[in-house]
């Protein structure tokens, strides 16, 4: 008599099992790895939008730009840009809104609200804003006849063991 085998032997559940495990196995590493990506491309175009934010600033502010020394210059890419305790507390008043402002003192007002946006969207951040000295020949023009650069550096939480590296936007503009 031939018996007819019907349905599954345990010994098949489990080998099916087991694949079905390591194909879990490997999509949640793929997720992982996405996840990361995908945050590393929000804090990139983070620093891109700051970057965009202060050069905005900074062509808006054009006579600023041409004293000497620059309000603009900010030399703290390896340290966190210090935000004042009255921007970090909330209780900044602009100073310009009761009176007129001179273009460096707009200057300064841009530099700290912006630095205060860096520490707030950019983890562990640092910033740099460097612009060349423009010629002093005749009265100045628009546009600002050399380039600055802003700096921006953060660094993520590692997921594994890896070593972590500062992540660094550099952009050269003429503002």
């Amino acid at each position: 008599m031939s018996r007819v085998a019907r349905g599954f032997t345990l010994l098949e559940v489990l080998v099916a099992l087991v694949i079905f495990s390591f194909g879990m196995l490997g999509m949640a590493g793929l997720l992982t790895v996405s996840v990361r990506t995908n945050h590393s491309a929000y804090l990139r175009t983070q620093a891109f939008l700051l970057a965009q934010d202060m050069a905005d600033r900074m062509r808006a502010n054009a006579p600023a730009l041409w004293q000497s020394p620059n309000p603009y210059t900010l030399n703290s890419i390896a340290v966190p840009p210090a935000t004042p305790a009255a921007v970090a507390t909330g209780s900044y008043t602009d100073p310009c809104v009761t009176a007129s402002c001179t273009p460096a003192q707009v200057a300064v007002r841009d530099l700290a609200l912006w630095q205060a946006q860096v520490v707030q969207f950019l983890p562990n951040a640092g910033a740099a804003i460097v612009c060349q000295a423009a010629a002093a020949v005749g009265t100045p023009k628009a546009p600002y006849s050399t380039t600055c650069e802003i700096q921006m550096s953060w660094t993520q939480l590692a997921i594994t063991n890896e070593t972590v590296k500062p992540d660094i936007f550099d952009w050269v503009f003429q503002p």
